[in-house]
């Protein structure tokens, strides 16, 4: 036992310090000890230690998410922000529940242990709302591949990630469909792993993240309680240290096989309508999912330890408290329903014990060995500190550099294809099993078989009697958000609301994982603050919802942070999945426009990088006539034959990845497009999306979209690559030739 309320200044740094909590923390602390007036137990310390921590209190963004975005709801959103998932209508009986995270520190130290069970984490956040998971999404970002001079190797922390969330998603039997993969040299040896689950319930089966009836159970099921994951919230919520050892006993063993039964169980129990309330044991276990469902409710509990089934007997009080073993649900149910509950357990070979029961007090009261051990008011231990945090501008000098032509075309066009943020995502993508449950419509690639491209979204059918979807796109665009926080994170929602609508999906909701270095470093709180608040005003001009969200801070090692990096997750829905649209093209002779506003500049760009240029500013978009563009999508819909969006590799990678999909090339002329030719082919900034037409329907096209702007660039051709510009071709290439060298990008590493 520590004598808190006995200790200095310094003694309550040292202590704190070494529990990651920061000195005026520790102050508080002992000031509530004071008036208590004894000296706290082990396990009142630690269960304050990851209750306030950055990753479960959010003290240093909790103020700006308040400002930002408290009203980002529609009439259509049931729950937002308020439970461990959200809740989003879609007809009348059914809702979509859904939840992105990031597992990036644990990802850092064990790759693969750290990406698995952030998919089995985002599962369980979905599951306690009483759905049913039906689809995941990953959104990956890794350093230089080439990089070794970390701790692990690049390539052994990718190929370590990808198969944590195969492994896991595949023997769970959930489908992998959509998701992202880039590469920074800011991401060297600090990967990051946003995860996202979508499941389906029925509106009348939702669960809630709070139990307000007093004399309910608490139960535990699933995995018993180790020793893994024992601060692993602590370790999440500073400066990653890969050195220490005890980095690694943060990361949590997941376990899949136990998970997929405990999924059919929780659902089976669900369906009797028996539960009351229920949470995940995740980020710091039952410290957090006790407090939290019980403080939500207005009521508290007596907990007994000894009722906890433990892998290891030998286990302190504390550690099992705070402990993030994988696999475990809390369940609140009246005790009168307790013997349904064990029959289904039973049925699905899955453990549980009972671990305390709901009183009317406002304190927490826990017991282990016949002892009290913990008796602390629930509002204070679960409140935290909210910090506001110095901000600042990074100094820029507004300029854009002029970034030369290559003195090749084709050469260059050879070596960009290449790249790894622009070649095929086959061999990581591959490895996941994205049509399990037969539901999956728009996959991660669409096109002839062992000829396919990328999709923009993938799209599922979302309910077994009717012909509903729901599309999924998730990445961001980190570079441009480092130029500016604001513009830059206006232009990845810009992105993700092309993917949506290109097929032909009407956007729904949007999900955030803001991930960022120190947040007491000023340039990186403002860096923060200002991404926040370009999402606040894309939704509300846009009429979308923020459904939910997850804040990532500390993405920082070696004094070096990683780019700023906000990820967003769009969900759209289309009402019948028979009218969806892919990015390949369709037939020979259609004619193919460029549609919305193509950017004249190269800042941030993947052909900028190249060069090694740099630019401090971005253009400010005018991206309302979005929803002018999506509504003439679907009047034309039948005179649309294939959609992609420009986005990385501009203008030149979205010919070639629609050409990609079938044997088909294009034979275009950019002449029409405003600027410099490199400036045409490959920015990637603005609205501009590519449409093939049908030739048949051209004219119906063209009136139904008189008044967007758009430029006609060429028609589909056999199978070769034409790309003209000002009577020069700029490249003239067998469609083949590109392809292969695009497919076979990441072979070396993955």
């Amino acid at each position: 036992m520590y004598d808190i309320i006995g200790y200095d200044d310094q003694q309550l740094k040292t202590v704190g310090d070494n529990l990651g909590l920061a000195l005026n923390e520790m102050q508080s602390l002992k000031e509530y000890f004071i008036h208590l007036g004894r000296n706290p137990e082990d396990i009142e310390i630690q269960a304050v230690a990851q209750a306030w921590s950055e990753h479960s209190c959010y003290k240093s963004s909790k103020i700006y998410l308040k400002k930002y975005f408290s009203d980002l709801k529609s009439d259509y959103t049931i729950l937002t922000m308020e439970d461990d998932a959200a809740v989003v209508s879609i007809n009348e009986d059914y809702a979509y529940v859904v939840k992105m995270e990031s597992h990036n520190h644990p990802s850092a130290v064990e790759p693969y242990g750290g990406a698995a069970t952030g998919v089995g984490g985002i599962i369980r956040d979905v599951l306690c709302m009483g759905a049913q998971p039906v689809a995941l999404v990953d959104s990956l970002y890794f350093g230089n591949p080439e990089n070794t001079s970390g701790f692990l190797s690049e390539r052994f922390i990718m190929n370590r990630v990808i198969a944590g969330i195969r492994d896991y998603g595949n023997r769970v039997g959930i489908p992998t469909i959509a998701g992202s993969v880039d590469f920074d040299e800011s991401y060297n040896t600090i990967p990051l792993v946003d995860a996202g689950c979508i499941g389906i319930v029925k509106k009348d089966k939702v669960v809630r993240s709070f139990v307000n009836k007093v004399g309910d159970l608490l139960i535990v099921c699933g995995g018993r309680t180790g020793r893994d994951g024992i601060h692993g919230v602590n370790f999440a919520s500073k400066i990653l240290d890969k050195s220490n050892e005890e980095n690694k006993n943060a990361v949590q063993l997941g376990n899949p096989i136990i998970k997929e039964p405990l999924i059919h169980a929780i659902l089976e129990i669900n369906e009797l309508g028996i539960i009351d309330g229920m949470k995940d044991l995740g980020g710091g276990g039952f410290s957090s999912a006790v407090s939290e469902i019980l403080h939500a409710g207005g009521i508290s509990a007596e907990i007994d330890l000894d009722s906890v089934l433990l892998k290891d007997k030998n286990m302190n009080a504390w550690e099992i408290w705070v402990s993030e073993s994988q696999e475990r649900m809390l369940l609140a149910l009246n005790e009168h329903n307790l013997k349904k509950a064990e029959e289904i357990f039973k049925k699905w070979g899955i453990e549980f014990s009972v671990i305390g029961k709901t009183i009317s007090n406002k304190n927490l009261i826990i017991k282990y060995k016949n002892k009290k051990i913990m008796d602390m008011d629930l509002a204070f231990l679960t409140s935290g500190p909210e910090y506001k945090r110095d901000f600042k501008p990074r100094e820029r000098i507004n300029s854009e550099t002029v970034v030369r032509e290559p003195e090749n075309y084709i050469n260059f066009i050879h070596d960009f294809v290449q790249r790894p943020n622009l070649c095929s995502r086959f061999n990581i993508v591959r490895q996941y099993d994205f049509t399990v449950r037969g539901n999956t419509i728009n996959r991660p690639f669409t096109g002839i078989p062992n000829h396919e491209t990328h999709s923009d979204a993938s799209v599922f059918k979302a309910l077994e009697d009717s012909f509903i979807g729901i599309s999924l796109t998730s990445g961001s665009r980190e570079k441009l958000v480092d130029i500016d926080p604001y513009e830059g994170t206006i232009e990845v929602l810009i992105e993700s609301y092309k993917n949506t609508i290109c097929t032909g999906s009407i956007p729904n909701g949007v999900v955030d994982a803001m991930n960022f270095g120190n947040p007491e470093v000023p340039e990186t709180m403002y860096n923060f603050i200002e991404s926040a608040h370009a999402i606040s005003d894309f939704c509300k001009k846009m009429n979308l919802p923020l459904v939910s969200g997850n804040v990532s801070f500390y993405n920082e090692t070696d004094s070096r942070e990683i780019k700023p990096t906000p990820n967003i997750l769009m969900i759209g829905t289309i009402s019948d999945v028979r009218r969806v649209k892919t990015s390949e093209f369709k037939k020979e002779g259609d004619p193919v426009y460029l549609v919305g506003e193509l950017i004249n500049s190269l800042a941030g760009s993947e052909y900028a990088e190249v060069f090694s240029s740099r630019s401090t500013s971005l253009i400010k978009i005018d991206y309302v006539h979005l929803k002018e563009i999506m509504n003439k999508i679907h009047e034309g819909n039948s005179t649309i034959m294939a959609m992609h969006d420009i986005s990385q590799g501009g203008l030149l990678m979205s010919l070639l990845e629609m050409s990609f999909g079938n044997n088909l090339g294009i034979d275009a002329d950019i002449s029409n497009i405003d600027g410099n030719t490199n400036t045409k082919l490959f920015s990637e900034l603005g609205t501009a999306m590519l449409i093939e037409v049908d030739s048949s329907m051209e004219e119906q096209f063209l009136k139904i979209f008189k008044d967007i702007h758009k430029v006609k660039i060429g028609k589909t051709s056999r199978d070769h690559i034409i790309i003209k510009n000002m009577g020069k071709t700029i490249i003239s290439e067998n469609k083949e030739i590109l392809r292969n060298l695009w497919e076979h990008g990441l072979d070396k590493y993955i």
